[in-house]
């Protein structure tokens, strides 16, 4: 006689493989185990600095679908995130999240007069780029998808002097406008003008956060001109040859 299983056999599904992944702040690598979130903040498994400006849980690093995913769990600041080669860039507000798929992600975010800047490493990404060299040529007379004028250059160059001369990719301040028309030689008006000048360019090319009220259009307005400009490579390290040279000038 044969007897009956009530019960169907099953065959267990293989656990997901998650590739291995890494934060990395100030020269410091910070690994990131499945199962548990990965919270960054002035709290959390990487603490940031006692900067009172800053969540206490800010960002979020969590597995889930096979995916990595990189969430904002604060309430009030916002984070730019963009891959290495700056084709990529995404305003992460408050209670968003998106995947986490290139080998080398950067986040940048600001809180009070500092900017922050950390890299979140992933061994075998679910994504690969392809670099086109006939684009990079054809790119290499324009700042990113667009063109600025020498000026509305050396201040972006201006404000973001500080996080391209920090080589540990840590945390640099923004200056303010009248610091930052200083180290140009302008007027505190010229200097105005040309950052209404530089951020309305970027809106009308559909970047977001670089116009509001008149209470936005002090540290909010700088800060994320910064974040964005340093995603999108806008400026780069060996631009500040062009501020140096400002010394010759005057």
């Amino acid at each position: 006689m044969i007897e009956k299983n009530d019960q169907p056999r099953t065959t267990p599904e293989p656990a997901v493989r998650m590739p291995v992944l890494t934060v990395e702040f100030c020269g410091e690598l910070f690994p990131v185990a499945p199962g548990e979130p990965f919270v960054i903040g002035r709290e959390g498994q990487l603490e940031i600095d006692d900067n009172p400006y800053l969540h206490r849980r800010f960002l979020q690093i969590s597995d889930n679908a096979s995916l990595w995913w990189l969430g904002n769990v604060g309430s009030a600041l916002t984070a730019t995130v963009a891959d290495e080669q700056g084709s990529m860039q995404a305003w992460l507000a408050p209670g968003a999240q998106l995947p986490i798929v290139f080998d080398k992600t950067v986040v940048w975010f600001t809180a009070g007069p500092t900017t922050y800047e950390l890299s979140i490493l992933v061994q075998e990404p679910p994504f690969m780029q392809v670099t086109d060299p006939a684009a990079d040529a054809a790119g290499a007379e324009t700042i990113g998808p667009m063109t600025f004028t020498p000026d509305q250059r050396l201040l972006i160059l201006a404000l973001c002097e500080s996080m391209l001369r920090d080589g540990a990719r840590g945390a640099g301040s923004i200056p303010s406008s009248a610091d930052a028309a200083n180290r140009l030689g302008w007027k505190i008006t010229k200097f105005n003008r040309k950052l209404d000048n530089v951020c309305e360019k970027l809106t009308r090319a559909g970047i977001r956060g670089l116009h509001g009220g008149p209470e936005k259009l002090a540290v909010n307005r700088r800060a994320r001109l910064v974040e964005y400009a340093l995603a999108a490579r806008l400026v780069e390290r060996a631009d500040l040859d062009l501020l140096d040279g400002l010394a010759d000038v005057t």
